[in-house]
């Protein structure tokens, strides 16, 4: 700038607000000022330039490539974009709608005297962030590492990105990358992942000074790959000869087995067994159906079985005798991997002469006991009569022999009693 002009710059952070640059003087006294703008990408500009005793002069708005858009008033320049809003002694106003970083830099405001004298208006555009995306970098497996990028592809100036879960921000390696006049944003974590794991949420927040405290917010869950599970659900109940079975195979895992396979260990499935899907229907139960049922999925990590043990008892009628003796045992689970329950058709008619055979058995054990009883008491009353009468006759005996010996009467007469 030569001596004799002055200048005056300030800015300020605020969109749309426009900062005086400079000031121009003319030997004659003539001026011109131009303001700085900063608009939104898409937005638009308006770009003016301040006239101070203006004599009639000729006034050209150019361009950041230099090209002349206005002469005076006149369109020079075809791009309907740019619009001559005013025109007056004290201020000249072109707008610019639809404003694209291609359009930012300076743009001349010229006045023409005996020295050519200009000013430049700088345009400013400010891209905001989209919302961000996210990469999948490795597919996460249970047991391993997931590694995720969040990236804001064009930004100006450039966002900041963070990831959060549970309201806890995840530590990741930010990078930054320029295209042209705006610049691309990622951010990657890495983090341990289990089963449990699947489905939990994370999100990517993207914030910038242009939005004010808001943020464009990317959510994502996680998909964790694991090997399905598989176990089989039996019905509730004692189940009887000629009854319906319906085992059902609740099977998890991701992704979901689509192919679930039922089977019968060491045989083929009845013959009227029907499979709906994961589900096994058996009609009219009988000892044919026996067996260990075996439900099987798999999926590109695994795969997983469960067993099922069925055992069908012949119902017996009340006039006819029970084909099995012996008490049906409950339905239980083995306790092993495959924790498999085994349904039972009891019969019933067996009950009744179990409980006649036990009140048979005490009535003969009692009776039994009596006899003996009674026999034991027999035997020893007589036992305690043989045994007085013996020794009566011990004492006949001494009778016979006194009187024999002649005893002396002094002795005193003795009685006997036999």
């Amino acid at each position: 700038m030569r001596p004799g002009q002055r200048s005056l710059l300030s800015s300020t952070p605020s969109l749309l607000l426009r900062s005086l640059v400079l000031l121009s003087l003319s030997p004659r006294g003539q001026a011109v000022e131009a303001e700085n703008v900063t608009v939104l990408e898409g937005g638009t500009a308006q770009i003016a330039c301040r006239l101070q005793n203006y004599d009639g002069s000729i006034v050209v708005i150019q361009n950041p490539r230099r090209q002349t858009l206005f002469f005076n008033g006149t369109r020079a320049l075809k791009d309907d974009r740019f619009q001559m809003v005013l025109f007056s002694p004290q201020l000249v106003r072109i707008t610019l709608t639809n404003v694209s970083v291609s359009d930012e830099g300076g743009y001349f405001c010229q006045l023409y005297t005996d020295a050519t004298h200009h000013q430049v208006a700088t345009l400013s555009v400010v891209v905001l962030p989209e919302i961000p995306t996210v990469e999948v970098k490795t597919e996460a497996v249970e047991g391993g590492e997931v590694e995720l990028t969040c990236v804001s592809p064009r930004s100006k100036p450039p966002a900041t990105l963070r990831w959060v879960r549970d309201r806890r921000e995840i530590p990741g390696v930010i990078s930054q990358q320029e295209n042209g006049k705006t610049v691309s944003v990622s951010n990657t974590i890495r983090i341990p992942v289990e089963r449990k794991d699947n489905g939990a949420a994370l999100t990517c927040e993207a914030s910038h000074p242009a939005l004010r405290g808001q943020k464009r917010i990317r959510h994502y869950s996680l998909d964790v790959h694991f090997a399905p599970t598989v176990k089989i659900i039996p019905p509730q109940g004692i189940l009887r000869e000629g009854d319906s079975l319906s085992l059902t195979c609740s099977v998890t895992g991701n992704p979901l087995p689509r192919d679930i396979q039922w089977s019968r260990v060491n045989d083929s499935l009845p013959e009227r067994a029907e499979k709906t899907g994961n589900i096994l229907h058996m009609f009219r139960l009988s000892q044919s159906h026996n067996g260990t049922y075996l439900c099987q999925a798999h999926n590109n990590y695994g795969r997983a079985a469960d067993h099922y043990t069925l055992l069908v008892y012949v119902s017996v009628s009340p006039t006819s005798h029970p084909a099995i003796a012996q008490p049906t045992p409950p339905s239980t689970r083995f306790k092993d991997e495959y924790q498999d329950p085994g349904a039972v058709v009891e019969t019933h008619s067996a009950v009744p002469y179990a409980v006649i055979g036990g009140i048979l058995a005490l009535l003969v054990f009692t009776i039994i006991c009596v006899l003996i009883i009674t026999i034991w008491c027999s035997v020893r009353q007589k036992g305690s009569y043989l045994t007085h009468e013996a020794s009566g006759l011990d004492e006949h005996g001494e009778v016979q022999e006194a009187f024999l010996n002649g005893n002396d009467a002094s002795q005193g007469k003795k009685e006997y009693l036999l």
